[in-house]
């Protein structure tokens, strides 16, 4: 399978990442990374800890907590476009991989009222 390079803005040419399994679990372990995030808002024994997120919904309420997380996929989605092959999907596995550690304990905490990783 070969990728079409698609020419972007001043000859940076956007090319997304190869693997669209890896790009899918992303968005999978985003969503339910965002979800998490934003009932930390809501429940009383779970704060959020991320600095930009807080930010977010002290200026924007609970709709600052989904567009924070937007904001942090679109970064991710960038800079995967911006890489070239293999480092692209090295790229992205590596945040798969951070997501798959933030989803679970988030969802850990949530449903249990403690942290796995202890924070």
């Amino acid at each position: 399978m070969t990728n079409v390079r698609t020419p972007g803005i001043d000859g940076i040419d956007l090319d997304p990442p190869g693997s669209v399994g890896t790009r899918v679990a992303f968005f999978v372990l985003w969503g339910i990374d965002m979800v998490a995030a934003t009932l930390f808002f809501v429940v009383p024994y779970a704060t959020e800890l991320n600095p930009v997120t807080v930010r977010f919904y002290e200026l924007f309420g609970l709709p600052g907590v989904p567009l924070a997380a937007i904001c942090y996929a679109g970064a991710v989605v960038a800079i995967g476009h911006l890489l070239s092959d293999p480092i692209d999907r090295r790229f992205v596995g590596a945040v798969v991989l951070a997501y798959l550690v933030f989803a679970t304990n988030n969802v850990v905490l949530l449903l249990s009222g403690h942290s796995p990783l202890g924070v």
